[in-house]
């Protein structure tokens, strides 16, 4: 395996030693194929650097990118953080007043944008567009072509402000520092060579799951093929027509896959070796579904947060089989530790981890208690389990959790339960409210095709299956689960319509 290249700047990732007319990115993101080589990218990168230093940005000014998955998104990514600025992606789904706050909140000095989301990005913010003038400055016409020499980032200097989602309130800009993520991406080389890789990356590039993909894809100068967005029938048809040897996705992203089965079944997907999912629970019946449809490659049920990246667990040390539920063995460059209800080490409990990935802090928000620790340890808020040989099992989120009848119940262990039912292909489980148990768990649930599965049957199965608290007190079936901009379940859009549904069924007895 050869060496693992030097880096210094995150924006420049590309290897000396590999071939510059490789196939950096295949970009299907503008309804026809684009294609750009390693040396395509290193000019573009290098003339999105030059032209911020002409505009008079200094080192540190935050630059937001407001644009679905393209070519030019990675390129000016990675100019923006050679240059010394802050690269800032911005999740365009949400709407435009929470758009509008973290281009203000970041400072951003310059918005680069797409056609479609030139609208979305403040009117007052100089804008470039990426698809020609339309109101901003052409992209074309912003480059300024020429050599340029990344600069060289002091210790802990910020690369990147990721927005969180903003589930618990206004989105936190979350400070990652060039070495930070350097060190991600030098973890993962460590593990084998991956140049020969087609790396299919369709989640949005304003999320990590994508973001430290393609970072990773580019490092070991392998190929990635960039999709705008996901749905079934563009990333099935992007793994045959492209021959995808490694898949990153979130698990909602899979079942819907193996869910479209008539497309599913005249795909030819025999030239898949891995499969990394991640930012959300995987069930049992869903890891299953998988295995069998894709039986020649290697599955991973992986686990990481934007404040602290994507190298967390690993294989074990001693070389057990790693169960399919597990998230893995504590990586050996990571310290973890699960603090227990009583504040105390324990065998359950949230995850608290420390590692040279954890970010320098939230950005502008004094009002927000910091998650470090005073030892460095960044808490989760995720719950974790750990067995007798260390492996470790996700168990849910402290703010997912809710109390039922003094019950605590988090809903990705009702949700696992109730897809281990043969009939079930996905469940998502939320709270209402409830006048005697304050709230009570509810349940959307997707049924494979031609059962004959009912609400009372499936209530039956989980008073079976789990204890009595958890079991949904009431059920209905849906065609898909609503996702969220993360490519998540959106719980939010479920819990409304559980209370509307019960409203109207209160109304008509």
């Amino acid at each position: 395996m050869a060496a693992i290249p030097s880096f210094v700047n995150l924006g420049a990732l590309t290897s000396p030693h590999g071939d510059p007319d490789k196939v950096a990115v295949i970009d299907l993101g503008t309804g026809r194929e684009r294609r750009f080589s390693y040396r395509d990218f290193e000019a573009q990168a290098g003339a999105v650097a030059r032209a911020l230093g002409a505009r008079g940005l200094r080192r540190g000014d935050r630059v937001a990118i407001l644009s679905a998955n393209r070519f030019e998104y990675l390129s000016t990514v990675h100019g923006i953080m050679r240059a010394g600025l802050v690269a800032v992606p911005v999740n365009f789904k949400f709407p435009p007043a929470t758009i509008d706050y973290i281009v203000r909140d970041a400072g951003a000095k310059l918005v680069f944008c797409d056609a479609t989301r030139l609208t979305s990005a403040p009117k007052d913010v100089p804008r470039v567009g990426f698809d020609g003038d339309n109101g901003a400055e052409d992209f074309a016409g912003f480059l300024d072509p020429g050599p340029f020499a990344p600069i060289a980032p002091g210790d802990r200097e910020p690369a990147m402000f990721l927005y969180t989602s903003g589930s618990t309130g206004r989105p936190k800009g979350v400070v990652l520092s060039h070495q930070s993520h350097i060190w991600v991406v030098e973890q993962r080389m460590a593990a084998q060579d991956m140049s020969q890789h087609r790396f299919l990356v369709a989640a949005p590039l304003y999320h990590m799951n994508a973001l430290a993909m393609s970072q990773l894809a580019h490092a070991a100068h392998a190929t990635i093929v960039l999709l705008p967005q996901f749905t079934t029938q563009l990333y099935l048809k992007a793994i045959a027509d492209y021959r995808c040897t490694w898949l990153t996705a979130v698990p909602p992203m899979i079942a819907m896959m193996l869910n479209d089965k008539e497309r599913f079944a005249a795909t030819d997907l025999s030239s898949v070796k891995y499969l990394r999912m991640g930012s959300a629970p995987v069930s049992q019946s869903l890891m299953d579904a998988i295995h069998r449809a894709l039986p020649r490659a290697a599955v991973t049920n992986a686990y990481g947060t934007t404040e602290a990246g994507p190298v967390v667990f690993g294989p074990h040390p001693e070389g057990l089989t790693q169960p399919d539920m597990s998230v893995g063995y504590p990586h050996p460059k990571v310290q973890l530790r699960l603090i227990g209800d009583d504040g105390k080490l324990s065998d359950a409990g949230v995850l608290e981890m420390k590692s040279p990935a954890v970010m320098n802090g939230y950005h502008n928000r004094p009002d927000v208690p910091s998650p470090i620790t005073k030892d460095g340890f960044y808490v989760t808020g995720d719950v974790f389990r750990r067995d007798e040989n260390g492996f470790h099992f996700f168990v849910g989120r402290t703010d997912d959790m809710f109390v039922s009848g003094g019950e605590n119940i988090f809903p990705g262990e009702v949700e696992k339960m109730l897809e281990s039912h043969p009939d079930v292909s996905q469940a998502c489980v939320v709270p209402v409210d409830d006048d005697i148990k304050g709230t009570k768990p509810v349940a959307f649930v997707v049924k494979r095709e031609a059962s004959d599965l009912d609400e009372a049957k499936l209530k039956a199965f989980a008073l079976a299956n789990a204890p009595a608290y958890q079991h949904p007190r009431s059920i209905w079936f849906v065609e898909s689960l609503p996702l969220a901009s993360t490519n998540k379940l959106d719980r939010r859009t479920l819990r409304v319509m559980a209370t509307e549904r019960l409203g109207r069924k209160a109304a008509s007895s």
